[in-house]
């Protein structure tokens, strides 16, 4: 893991404002989705990236009552169910 050299404080509600440098370097825009991971005591921001729920691909999403499915899974449920 690399340091950026930012430090930032925790304000009463609990948030946290991202430097403008960092969003823009993942090429996060204002109201975009991120990941939050724990790795031990760290704590790890991810730009969101729907996956499917079966097999956890993010290529190829399609969204299906409000879940996101890989176009693979879609194919091999269908002849499955065929």
């Amino acid at each position: 893991m690399k340091f950026t050299g930012f430090v930032r404080q925790i304000d009463p509600v609990g948030r946290i404002v991202l430097p403008m440098h960092l969003r823009e370097k993942l090429g996060l825009k204002n109201k975009e989705f991120v990941e939050f991971y724990v790795d031990g005591e760290s704590i790890v921001l991810r730009k969101y990236h729907p996956a499917c729920i079966f097999c956890d691909s993010a290529d190829d999403i399609v969204q299906y009552a409000g879940k996101s499915v890989c176009r693979a899974c879609v194919e091999k449920i269908h002849s499955e169910l065929s």
